[in-house]
């Protein structure tokens, strides 16, 4: 049966446009045509056939916008660029009537920038196999679309890369396991296979997977290594922060901290969080006094203990980068750890400050 009918009467193109486990290095990952996903290069419209009456909107457009996932339709919905019956699309789960014209408009192309402006098209793939993917995030790649952000994420990108990936309950979050914040760098982890997914999400939930993060932070901390355990809400005062609250009012935090390297007011550190709250070693290293540099949201310029020098190279970031993740291979249940590398960005920095403390 056909599930829907082009609209050429409309004059539209209906075209379909750590530890002792294995240490995975960077490999190539071989591409499929036929796995590839393609973009909505064209706006398409579609006239209800009467078999699909009662039909999904969603669900609908999946069978007709060959190549283009569930997921990535519901954001083209949610983002206002599919009508019915020239009425802007309000759900996804829109039920149709026999008869009823579908336009989906073309998205403007979207290409995430790294700070520096350069276009971020491919992820930097660090392992791939049947289950999972690895890659190196960059700063300034946003990790799933939102309301503001319809593409050019990395659950976009992945699907064009590896093909559709499953998702939790429609969120329009393909294949995504956990999150970094768009100006955080480094390694992450996807789901491959709905088995694997739900795999990978429970070892983060149940606290199994060991996380390090790399920072550099203003100031010489006086402990070499200090557990902070406070709780983490949202600053009732700023709504796009969080900060340590009262016992009993946030959410429990807790994140290790190790200092590597002090220099001369700055200092380069490891943390380890336990927890995996929003904006979490933000809150938690700007609490003990050590802001990260760079970071526009969790600093007080007067009151930071050593500004960053003029001449210093410019990140247009907070230098904070997610170096290691150590987890049980969904497929084998063995224990595996990916690393991603210090960026160049986060490098330069790093060995400006260590020149400038022995100057």
């Amino acid at each position: 049966m056909v599930a829907a009918e082009r609209g050429a009467d409309r004059g539209l193109a209906a075209s379909r446009g750590g530890g002792n486990g294995v240490v995975y290095p960077i490999i190539p990952s071989p591409q499929s045509e036929q796995a590839i996903m393609k973009p909505l290069s064209e706006t398409q419209s579609f006239r209800v056939a009467s078999e699909s009456e009662g039909k999904r909107l969603d669900l609908l457009l999946v069978e007709c916008l060959g190549g283009i996932s569930r997921s990535r339709i519901q954001t083209l919905i949610k983002a206002g660029r599919v009508r019915v019956d020239e009425e802007r699309a309000a759900r996804p789960g829109l039920r149709l009537k026999g008869g009823q014209e579908i336009l989906v408009e073309a998205p403007e192309a979207e290409v995430a920038t790294t700070p520096a402006g350069r276009p971020i098209r491919t992820l930097d793939v660090l392992h791939d196999d049947e289950h999972l993917i690895v890659i190196h995030k960059p700063a300034g790649l946003l990790v799933h679309p939102t309301d503001r952000v319809a593409g050019g994420t990395v659950a976009d990108l992945a699907q064009e890369r590896f093909g559709e990936l499953p998702e939790v309950q429609g969120q329009g979050r393909a294949g995504i396991v956990h999150r970094l914040d768009r100006l955080t760098s480094g390694v992450m982890v996807l789901g491959r296979t709905p088995e694997a997914l739900e795999n990978l999400k429970l070892q983060f939930k149940e606290r199994r997977v060991h996380k390090t993060y790399l920072a550099l932070c203003h100031g010489e901390p006086r402990f070499d290594n200090e557990w902070v355990r406070e709780p983490i809400g949202i600053d009732t005062r700023r709504r796009d922060r969080y900060r340590v609250t009262d016992e009993g009012e946030g959410r429990e935090a807790s994140t290790l901290v190790e200092v590597r390297e002090r220099l001369s007011g700055f200092s380069f550190v490891a943390a380890h969080p336990k927890t995996g709250r929003t904006h979490q070693l933000r809150v938690h290293l700007t609490h003990l006094g050590h802001p990260i540099v760079g970071d526009r949201v969790y600093r007080h310029p007067g009151a930071l203990p050593v500004p960053l020098p003029e001449d210093a190279p410019s990140m247009g970031r907070q230098a904070l980068h997610a170096a290691n993740l150590v987890l049980n291979h969904p497929g084998s249940g063995q224990e595996v750890s990916f690393e991603a590398p210090l960026p160049e960005d986060m490098s330069s920095l790093l060995e400006y400050l260590r020149e400038r403390a022995q100057a």
